[in-house]
This record gives structure tokens, sequence and C-alpha cells, in this order.
């Protein structure tokens, strides 16, 4: 994570004195390979250190952080962007990462004191356990889609409210807000939830809020509708259903292969990406100023989600001890 944060300071102060967007795409993709190590490793420390439903609660804690960060970005961004430029930006970015590639240094501990040699024939063999286990691509599924279905909306959230409904950047901030806000807030009692009512039922209630808000979307678009504070509504219900499904959900599918934590979490992680760019550049081509162009693309979202979950609920995944469960697969293949 030093190192890695090391690239990503390296990136963002050559985006601040970036000549040409050229030279800026590169610094960019510096930064964004530096990016990658904490986004993996900081959900593998978290497994290493704590158990069970503890897990779930900080993974809960992060996941609510980095919703809001990444949803108040480009608003604050848009604020720096017309007081100073678009390298202010780029500075206040390089600025966190110093001050993050500080704090790493001088007070992250090590969590893992095992070391072993680094194997690209391992490191594939790892990969092909992975993904040929149906149970971890059905979980790690789950969340990525979630997470898209989510960014989906933030992609097109700021047109659709400012122009479309006409709402001015500070109505915009409200409305944003308030959807971060059921989701940041449900990360956080997601563990306290499970233990509540246990995985199935937790993972059932996430559904159905997740299931009604998405049907509300399409029931808004489908009329027309320009009423904002319907749709946020509507969308505080995906977001409230998203932040307890995945937060549960994203915990087990780490646990299916305990010894291989930091690999899975980079196979999540990389998916999740992959999921998101795909159904982002989607809204991207479909969109029309509507609310209907995003309901139709979280609907498309909203199917497999629905499939994966029930495969999981049928398959035992949420009823037995997840290394009973991985067990009889390595005995199966």
């Amino acid at each position: 994570m030093i190192i890695g944060n090391a690239f990503m300071l390296v990136g963002a102060i050559g985006c601040v004195w970036s000549p040409s967007i050229e030279v800026l795409l590169v610094a960019r993709f510096i930064q964004g390979i530096g990016a990658s190590t904490s986004a993996v490793i900081a959900v593998a420390m978290i497994a290493d250190t704590y158990q069970g439903a503890e897990v779930i609660k900080r993974i809960g804690i992060m996941n609510s952080a980095l919703t809001v960060f990444m949803s108040v970005a480009p608003i604050a961004g848009s604020f720096i962007n017309q007081a100073i430029g678009w390298r202010g930006n780029y500075a206040v970015v390089a600025s966190l990462s110093l001050l993050s590639w500080l704090l790493l240094v001088f007070f992250l501990p090590e969590t893992r004191q095992e070391r072993s040699t680094f194997s690209i024939k391992k490191l594939t063999k790892d990969y092909k356990t992975l993904f040929c286990s149906k149970t971890f691509v059905q979980a790690s599924s789950v969340p990525s889609l979630l997470c898209a279905a989510y960014m989906t909306f933030i992609a097109c959230a700021a047109f659709l409210y400012t122009k479309t409904y006409g709402l001015s950047l500070n109505g915009y901030a409200l409305h944003q807000g308030l959807i971060i806000g059921g989701f940041a807030v449900m990360s956080l009692f997601a563990g306290g939830l499970m233990e509540r009512f246990g995985k199935r039922k937790s993972i059932a209630i996430g559904m159905v809020l997740f299931a009604i808000g998405t049907l509300s979307v399409l029931f808004l678009g489908l009329v027309g509708t320009h009423i904002a504070s319907l749709v946020t509504l509507s969308m505080m219900l995906v977001a409230i259903g998203d932040a307890i499904v995945y937060a549960i959900i994203f915990t087990l599918s780490l646990e299916i292969f305990p010894d291989m934590k930091g690999v899975a979490s980079s196979a999540i992680m990389s998916v999740r990406a992959l999921l998101v760019c795909a159904f982002v550049g989607l809204m991207g081509s479909v969109y029309n100023d509507e609310l209907i162009s995003y309901a139709w693309v979280c609907l498309i979202i909203f199917v497999p989600t629905c499939w994966c979950v029930f495969k999981l609920f049928q398959s035992g995944f949420l009823d037995e001890a997840v290394s009973e469960l991985t067990d009889k697969e390595a005995k199966a293949s």
C-alpha cells in the first residue's frame, strides 16, 4: 500500500502540471495503478484483522465513507473548478494523496506477518479456483452489480436534476446528499441488522427494498414524472437496499476461501470496476435526458442480481458455515 500510494501521489502531481491532455491521461493511468492497491488491500486487511459480524461492521463503515467521498467529489469538484480551475481539483487530490501516504507510513501496522514468494503460476491457480467456484462467482457478482446500479445513477444524476428537473447546483447537492445519506447510514448499521435478523432475513429485507426502489424508478420513468423528490425517494430505497445486501454478501464472499482473501478481494474489485465501467458506458450511450433511460439500465442490473441472490439462497451459502461449503466445492472439483 505504501508503494502503491506513492505511485498515486506521483500520478496526482503529474496531473497538476500536465501541459496537454495526453500527458494528463498518462498521469491519470499512473494514479489509477497506485490507487488500485489500497482498493484491494484495505479490504483484505480488515478481513485479516476482524472476524464474523465485526468484519461486516468495519466494511460497512469503509463503504459508507467511500460512497460519501465518491458521491460528494463531483459536487465539490465543480465548486473548486469554478473557483480556481481544473488544476485545483488535481492539486486537492495530490494533497490528499500525500496525506494518506504519510498516514500509511507512520500509523498503519502490518496485518499479515507471513511472507510468500510471488508466483504467477500460483496466482493463476488461485484465480482459476475462485472463478471455477459457482458460489464465489455468484456471491462476488452481487455487490459488483449493486455498485453498478448505484454508480450508474450517479453518472447521470447531475444532468437529470439540473437540466431535466431544473434544480440549482445546491438543489442537486441536497437531493444527492439524501441518497448518499441513505446508503451511508445503512452501511454503518448493516452488521447490526445481520446480528438482529440473521443473514437470510437481512438480505431478503435489502433485496425487497432494492426491488421496490427499482420498480418505483421504472414506474416514474414510464409516466414521465419531473417531480425530483419522488425520484430521490425511490433512489434512497435502492441505495438502502444496496447497502444492506452489499455489506453482508461482500464480506461473506471473502470467507469462501479464507486463505485467499487478498486474491479474492482483487478479483471482486476488478470485476466491480469492469461492471461499473460497462454499465456507466451503457448509460452514456442510451441517456436521453429522462429518468426512463436510467430505469431500463437499472432493471437490466436488477434481474441478474436477483438471480444470483436466489442461487445463493438455494445453494445453502447463507445457511451453512462458509468453510463447510468450501469443503464441498473442493471435493467436487
